[in-house]
């Protein structure tokens, strides 16, 4: 492993035009993806042994890094039901995973949020999710990285979330016991398929829908080695599909709190067997996620 991904960072440094103020840890960022997607984890169905794994590795990482958690040992559990073609099924002891670093001069929260959870296996072939959403787990390490050694305006809350893909009950279940009064969430930032563009674009969901955040994000649509472009969140302003209520923000958004949602376009391995980390583009994943960061501390101090 530590020779692809070695490999893979010479390109990084022979191809990477992009400058950006702060920069987060290319080679642990790809690591900790490759492991997510990795055969091991069998794609991370929620309550699934790959599950386990993942969810203890997420530990780990919160534990290195030293974040505190308002959840026992960073778990929070719940449980959830799914209805499949008349058919309701009930899961138990499902679990998101919750990181905290306390801000140096705000009350208020930005929550970092992702889905950690995949397809799993289905008809004996394996799903490992590397771009959905491995690629968005290994973005909030890598930005809780970043934060545990340079504190903070606003408080963050790091969530990484389980069962999405079933019906978003991982981000209903943190809402809904949410450790703080829900009017101290200043906003939430969510990555789902963060790691792959064949067209370089990178999008940021929510402007149209929260304008005050558009003078903050629109100085990171030019100039940088990844196209960041807002809008797919208000079909009648864009023309583009509406992904307000597609990925884990939507939980929050119900509540009125505004987000941004980082993510890409479908492309042929999504939720597909070849959606591994052999196809993911390192150089576009890095630079999405140091584009994410440097948006991030501009928030955290505009806000």
């Amino acid at each position: 492993m530590k020779r692809l991904i070695g490999f893979l960072l010479l390109l990084l440094i022979s191809f990477n035009h992009q400058s950006f103020g702060q920069k987060i840890d290319s080679e642990r960022l790809l690591q900790d993806l490759q492991y997510l997607a990795s055969e091991k984890l069998e794609g991370r169905k929620p309550l699934s042994q790959g599950s386990m794994m993942a969810r203890e590795y997420i530990r780990d990482r919160f534990r290195e890094l030293q974040l505190t958690s308002q959840f026992e040992d960073f778990t929070q559990f719940f449980d959830f039901e799914t209805n499949r073609g008349g058919t309701m099924t009930a899961y138990e002891d499902a679990a998101n995973l919750v990181g905290f670093i306390p801000g140096s001069s705000s009350e208020k929260i930005i929550v970092v949020m992702a889905h950690y959870d995949h397809l799993g296996k289905i008809n004996d072939q394996v799903f490992l999710g590397a771009d959905d959403n491995a690629s968005g787990t290994a973005a909030v390490l890598a930005l809780a990285e970043y934060f545990a050694g340079n504190r903070p305006a606003h408080s963050m809350l790091f969530a990484l979330v389980d069962a999405e893909e079933m019906g978003h009950h991982g981000s209903k279940a943190l809402v809904a016991d949410f450790p703080f009064p829900m009017e101290q969430v200043a906003l939430c930032i969510n990555m789902d398929m963060v790691s792959r563009s064949d067209e370089n674009v990178l999008w940021a969901v929510g402007t149209n829908r929260y304008p005050q955040l558009k003078p903050i994000i629109e100085p990171f649509t030019k100039g940088q080695a990844v196209q960041l472009k807002m809008g797919h969140d208000n079909k009648e302003i864009d023309g583009l599909q509406d992904w307000t209520f597609a990925s884990d923000h939507a939980a929050f958004h119900r509540k009125g709190v505004p987000f941004i949602y980082f993510g890409v376009d479908d492309h042929e391995d999504y939720h597909k067997v070849t959606d591994t980390f052999e196809n993911i583009q390192p150089e576009f994943f890095v630079n999405a996620v140091n584009l994410i960061l440097n948006a991030l501390i501009s928030l955290d101090e505009k806000l």
